[in-house]
């Protein structure tokens, strides 16, 4: 007899093949195996995209090429589930704005856990329609290249910035034309990490962690080229 787990299960898995994208359902993935990969060949079946007129999002060539003017977040359509590591290589273009190479992850809104596109989320590509999430966030070389910070949303409006989570300093920042290597990494535990070419620059143990949401490449007034997106169990 098909248990609810199962169907919830075989519901995840049929979402993911239907990416075309040979995505293997998380919740049935053994350690070391991919859960989730896209060679930017295909589109962006995959992806859901929130931005503001005047930007473009395409998937070709092997390169999801996000070219924003006034804000953008572009969803992995399928859910994820800890523990999980995703790997993936950014460079900000020097022919636009170098700021903001930013990111959510497990992230859910809590009007409708389920489904993060549910009909009337409200979420435009502005910013500010993301303050209800419940999510992990970072916000690398932000605020026009000054700042590079992470923040837990607690999905009631509030995203508390903690001194040591506020880093200024040169080496924190971005740079054009450079390939960064990002590593996000969340544990059954509740420990979430964020690290840029190998380097960990926030580590948080969450006293309530989010263990299942999505992930989404989040910019502003920018142009970033992104390669190699994997996600795996560790």
């Amino acid at each position: 007899m098909k248990t609810e787990a199962d169907s919830m299960k075989q519901t995840r898995l049929g979402a993911c093949l239907g990416a075309g994208l040979g995505l293997v359902c998380a919740a049935s993935a053994a350690a070391g195996e991919v859960v989730a990969r896209d060679g930017f060949r295909d589109g962006l079946a995959a992806w859901v995209v929130e931005q503001q007129p005047g930007g473009t999002v395409e998937a070709q060539d092997g390169v999801l090429t996000i070219a924003d003017r006034a804000g953008c977040t572009v969803w992995w359509r399928a859910r994820m589930e800890a523990p999980l590591v995703i790997r993936y290589t950014a460079t900000m273009k020097h022919d636009a704005r170098v700021s903001d190479l930013n990111c959510f992850w497990m992230a859910v809104d809590p009007r409708s856990p389920d489904d993060l596109f549910a009909p009337g989320h409200g979420r435009d590509g502005r910013f500010g329609t993301y303050d209800g999430l419940a999510t992990y966030y970072v916000g690398c070389g932000g605020n026009g290249n000054t700042t590079t910070r992470f923040r837990r949303y607690d999905g009631r409006g509030a995203r508390p910035l903690l001194p040591e989570h506020d880093l200024k300093e040169s080496a924190a920042l971005l740079e054009a034309e450079r390939a960064y290597r990002i590593e996000i990494t969340v544990n059954a535990e509740g420990r979430t990490t964020w690290a840029r070419d190998g380097v960990v620059w926030f580590t948080h143990l969450d006293p309530e962690p989010l263990r299942s949401g999505w992930f989404g490449f989040r910019t502003v007034d920018s142009r970033i080229e992104i390669t190699d997106f994997v996600v795996e169990r560790p």
